[in-house]
């Protein structure tokens, strides 16, 4: 899944993406540690997995969005 950075913490690790439909997901530490990213930057285009059907869903993974 597809989805744009949208706020991130360098001291806590997490922050959030936005979905293609403006639809803002949080994301922790450990979600951002498995895509062994060092910074994320707003606006950054990304690719991420999610776990569960939740409403937010759970963010398990998130990466740069390569081509």
């Amino acid at each position: 899944m597809q989805a744009t950075a949208y706020t991130y913490d360098a001291g806590t690790r997490s922050g959030s993406v936005l979905l293609d439909d403006g639809t803002p997901v949080p994301f922790d530490a450990p979600a951002f540690d498995a895509g062994g990213l060092r910074l994320l930057r707003p606006g950054q285009r990304v690719r991420i997995e999610v776990e569960g059907g939740g409403d937010p869903p759970q963010i398990t993974l998130v990466t740069l969005q390569t081509f």
